[in-house]
């Protein structure tokens, strides 16, 4: 295990698998990011109590590659909340191998909109 801990609650847990691999070999970065959004609406959804949209990804960096028969862990939480947006920190983060050696693979900040029946921006309720 790394001597790095997660941030955020797991929210997501996938394996990595050969119908998911680029040109290299290694797992494909936008097959990561979208198990990153969907992670990103399920923190957002439940901090919003409602539907919400992706608006934006700021600051992705990949670390290092996902190799096929990973396990891909995504840990979220929301580190801001505005009127009708909330910033969600979401860190990817492997379990390689037999004996399961954790390593961050990626990070990025999500922008995620709380969004009424309409898909107009609505404001997120105040925390209970």
């Amino acid at each position: 295990m790394s001597d790095e801990t997660p941030m955020g609650e797991l929210t997501l847990r996938t394996a990595a698998m050969p119908a998911d691999v680029n040109v290299n070999g290694d797992i494909f970065g936008g097959w990561v990011l979208s198990q990153m959004d969907i992670a990103g609406g399920i923190v957002a959804g439940t901090r919003a109590r409602g539907r919400v949209a992706t608006i934006a990804v700021d600051a992705m960096k990949f670390i290092r590659p996902v190799k096929v028969g990973d396990v891909l862990c995504i840990y979220g939480e929301v580190v801001r909340v505005g009127r009708t947006s909330m910033a969600v920190s979401i860190e990817a983060w492997v379990l390689r191998g037999i004996i399961g050696v954790r390593e961050k693979v990626t990070e990025a900040v999500f922008t995620i909109v709380a969004i009424d029946e309409n898909r107009q921006p609505r404001p997120v309720p105040e925390e209970e």
